[in-house]
């Protein structure tokens, strides 16, 4: 068989695995919306009593996950619940209810996650007369962040400004602390017999399960900056649990098992492996950081980790499979963004514009082979490099998008999405100050509430 017949071959099937994928994917959607409703249903019981509200502000899914757990101990206490994303919610309803569970994540300095950046804007933005409801907040942080649980405390703040009345004092949980998590499961009528109606394979992440390393490369062979390496792992387990492009594998470490580290996957599963770009970590003593020097130094090939695999409904494509893509990020933020492009060019689709960041052309072109053959194929209609070194003045990702400004608009007039991943320190804040410079406040505020801009950053 000749060698053009067998990359023909390869290719229809990859195409083939990518339809399937894509199948088993709305499927599985359609199953858990199916699920969400009798669940939902299920909570909210026979209607005869009011329903306690459970709202919540996710970013990646545990503040999600968090509230069908707390609605499941309600019902089995006697409570009907009602679980809703706080995006949906309006003053009205926080009116008419007479009490509401908030579980708030914080996310990025301080701020309110998507999922809620239209509640922030427009009900805490507003003058509010709350004085009929009671309340209580599960705040959601990490206290390596300077602004740890900031939007919880804020959220708080602003609903007992409003008259509402506490139930119990803010509850703070530092990185699913699980006494903090404890303290709000007694609250809200939790016990070791309660009905956690929670769907494991809709709003929380599957088991952990050993993954073996297969190979592991050095991508910046060079580089004056720290060593980025790739990392390809196979399951030892069949099958392996699925996931999307977008999606998180997260390690937790024994000898750190409060400080779990997450990383954004890089493939997809029709590639047969999970893929990992790890930057190497080096502390000030000269010891590599604990997770990044288990996963870049330590762990041999052939060796096993254990990882969980983290649904990142905020980063997936969603709604926006059929959307162009504008694809935005610095540095490891890569892996989030390529695992988009895979699944873009096993789709067959061409609409999509990457604008990535490095230091330098010569040793910081990451996945270099492979970024330029799918701008030969198509695959990517616009390429953005921008290496900030290469150049006396600093150039970044938002200075390049400002100099396709009118590309830029010109995409996202065309329905395109907006995806960004990488480095929240001056990366994040910089593109979305150019996104509101490109497409103004109001219109990249409707674009965030309709999933059509979304972030993973860190």
């Amino acid at each position: 068989m000749t060698e053009p017949t067998l990359r023909a071959l390869a290719a229809s099937f990859t195409v083939f695995a990518y339809a399937a994928l894509c199948a088993a994917i709305y499927w599985r959607r359609r199953r858990q919306r199916v699920a969400s409703k009798r669940r939902a249903s299920a909570l909210a019981g026979s209607g005869a009593g009011a329903a306690t509200l459970v709202l919540y502000a996710s970013q990646t899914g545990q503040a999600e996950a968090l509230a069908w757990q707390t609605g499941g101990w309600l019902h089995a206490a006697g409570t009907p619940a009602r679980v809703m994303p706080l995006n949906e919610v309006d003053i009205d309803l926080l009116r008419r209810a007479p009490k509401a569970l908030f579980i708030a994540s914080t996310y990025g300095e301080g701020d309110a996650p998507d999922g809620a950046s239209r509640f922030a804007e427009h009900v805490m933005g507003a003058k509010a007369e709350l004085s009929s409801l009671r309340y209580a907040v599960l705040a959601l942080g990490d206290r390596q962040y300077a602004n740890f649980c900031r939007f919880g405390r804020l959220l708080d703040e602003w609903l007992h400004a409003a008259g509402a009345t506490r139930s119990f004092d803010r509850i703070e949980v530092d990185n699913a602390e699980p006494a903090t998590l404890a303290a709000w499961q007694a609250q809200c009528g939790g016990g070791a017999a309660a009905d956690d109606t929670t769907d494991a394979s809709d709003a929380a992440a599957a088991a952990a399960m050993p993954w073996r390393l297969a190979s592991r490369s050095l991508l910046n062979e060079g580089s004056a900056g720290a060593p980025v390496y790739r990392l390809a792992f196979t399951p030892m387990a069949a099958p392996a649990a699925g996931w999307e492009s977008g999606d998180i594998a997260r390690l937790a470490l024994a000898s750190d098992p409060g400080r779990p580290r997450d990383y954004s996957i890089a493939s997809i599963p029709a590639d047969g492996s999970l893929e990992l770009l790890v930057r190497q970590e080096q502390r000030p003593d000269g010891r590599l950081g604990a997770a990044s020097g288990l996963l870049t130094s330590a762990l041999r090939l052939g060796d096993t980790v254990q990882l969980q695999l983290r649904p990142h409904r905020n980063f997936r494509l969603g709604e926006n499979l059929e959307r162009p893509l504008l694809l935005i990020g610095n540095g490891t933020g890569l892996a989030g963004l390529r695992s988009h492009l895979r699944a873009r060019a096993a789709q067959g689709r061409h609409d999509n514009w990457l604008v990535f960041g490095e230091r330098n052309a010569q040793h910081d072109f990451l996945c270099r082979a492979e970024i330029e053959a799918w701008q030969q194929a198509g695959v990517l209609r616009r390429l953005d490099m921008v290496f900030s070194r290469d150049q006396a003045e600093r150039l970044y990702v938002q200075h390049r998008l400002l100099q396709r400004l009118d590309e830029a608009r010109a995409w996202i007039a065309g329905g395109a999405a907006i995806y960004v991943c990488g480095s929240l320190q001056g990366m994040a804040s910089g593109v979305d100050a150019a996104l509101r410079q490109i497409a103004g406040d109001a219109l990249m505020r409707e674009l965030a509430a309709a999933g059509r801009y979304r972030r993973d950053v860190y």
